[in-house]
């Protein structure tokens, strides 16, 4: 309990920083070399986690999880029996500095509403923008190209994401009609978290502001609970602009995520799967000890549906929130530990590995990236192995862009939406 009473103390401090950097930014109040650093970060750091967490995606959706001592052995095959063609075993997936981040679904959707906010002129995307945009840059199923692994078109979408993107292209939906439960079953799983965080980062220390970037986006494929925990990340991915250096980064991520959590609502199943990790973490001595609190997760919500959820899908918003929490709280901001928790607590496991990660990633920057892994990375970035249309910013290399031109582009969209804003 000492641990959070310090963490509600320093939260005071840290909201009162929120709102004097709300009363005071401009387009100048951020050091760009700084802040394009942080955002090469985020890109990067998401790059790590996510495909470290594709190794152990939906291996584990129920008895018996993977544990600790897990990490290192040989991956083993999903819930459809199938393996993973990047690793075949649960560590770090850490490319040689040639090779290129492919895009997935964890950061592509991310990569194009930073490009139509830049190219629009107002960062706030309408609904005709938002569907002009995926129906510009995703593939269907019918035109997707033939996977060079899998042998069959694939066009990178699943549960809510597939059917919105066919709301807008066949019946000519906008958002948020195509996350109303009477059009989209999907409503409630897990996808607006994964496209949606990074609009935390194009409002840097100005939470309310990033929720209003990020609500039409949220709509695109979520409602109900599953919109407020979108929202719970973009918060977090906005705040943590304003984290203190000279403090210690654990007590700062419960501090954030007490502010994220004022959007769940009070008698929602959010609200109580985040009291119920925050007090599980909180009260455990020992703080390794994660897995106690994933297989309580299990039981609570999964098999006793407890806190008014209902288990549906291993893609539900609700217990992937659940493990992704785990991931947080153990992590206690150590990048490392943090991704090897999120990848094998189960589950969706590389979206909530991507999402801490990309947040990690921002806070350490480039350079505290390199550190944590006493390496340099690539930062080649090849969008065009799931999404289209896109230019290509590196016409001489691979891939189509790299971290740090998405870098710099981010600080100009960020500059733009303090602008039109102040």
């Amino acid at each position: 309990m000492q641990h959070i009473q310090g963490a509600l103390a320093l939260c005071v401090l840290l909201l009162t920083g929120l709102a004097t950097a709300q009363a005071s930014e401009t387009s100048l109040g951020i050091e760009r070399a700084d802040y394009a650093r942080k955002l090469h970060g985020f890109w990067l750091g998401q790059s790590i986690a996510n495909w470290t967490g594709l190794i152990t995606e939906m291996d584990r959706v129920e008895t018996p999880f993977y544990r600790d001592e897990d990490w290192g052995r040989v991956d083993q095959p999903n819930i459809w029996g199938a393996f993973v063609n990047h690793s075949s075993r649960i560590d770090f997936y850490l490319p040689e500095l040639d090779r290129v981040w492919g895009s997935d679904d964890d950061t592509d959707i991310e990569y194009m509403y930073w490009q139509l906010t830049e190219a629009s002129d107002t960062p706030v995307l309408t609904p005709v923008q938002i569907r002009q945009g995926w129906l510009k840059h995703i593939y269907s199923n019918e035109e997707a190209p033939i996977s060079a692994t899998e042998f069959r078109r694939e066009n990178y979408l699943w549960v809510s994401n597939e059917r919105a993107f066919y709301l807008m292209r066949d019946k000519g939906l906008l958002p948020p009609a195509t996350s109303d439960p009477l059009n989209n079953p999907d409503f409630a799983m897990i996808d607006a978290q994964l496209t949606t965080e990074s609009f935390g980062l194009m409002a840097p220390g100005r939470p309310q502001l990033a929720l209003n970037l990020a609500t039409l986006p949220i709509a695109v494929t979520a409602s109900g609970e599953a919109a407020a925990i979108a929202r719970f990340y973009v918060v977090m991915h906005a705040a943590a602009a304003n984290l203190n250096n000279k403090e210690d980064l654990a007590t700062q991520l419960l501090v954030i995520a007490a502010l994220a959590a004022e959007q769940l609502p009070v008698s929602g199943y959010a609200r109580d799967m985040y009291e119920f990790v925050l007090d599980a973490y909180t009260t455990n001595p020992d703080k390794n000890d994660w897995e106690k609190t994933r297989d309580a997760i299990y039981q609570r919500y999964q098999i006793r549906g407890e806190g008014g959820y209902r288990y549906s899908r291993p893609f539900d918003a609700g217990i992937n929130f659940a493990a992704s929490l785990i991931s947080l709280f153990y992590g206690e901001g150590d990048f490392r530990r943090t991704v090897q928790i999120a990848s094998l607590a189960g589950w969706d496991s590389d979206n909530p590995a991507a999402t801490w990660g990309g947040l990690l990633g921002f806070i350490l920057g480039k350079d505290g990236i390199e550190r944590t892994f006493q390496r340099r990375f690539s930062e080649a970035y090849w969008i065009h192995r799931t999404r289209k249309a896109f230019p290509d910013h590196t016409p001489d290399l691979a891939g189509e862009d790299t971290f740090s031109q998405m870098a710099q582009r981010g600080v100009d969209v960020v500059e733009k939406v303090l602008t039109t804003e102040d």
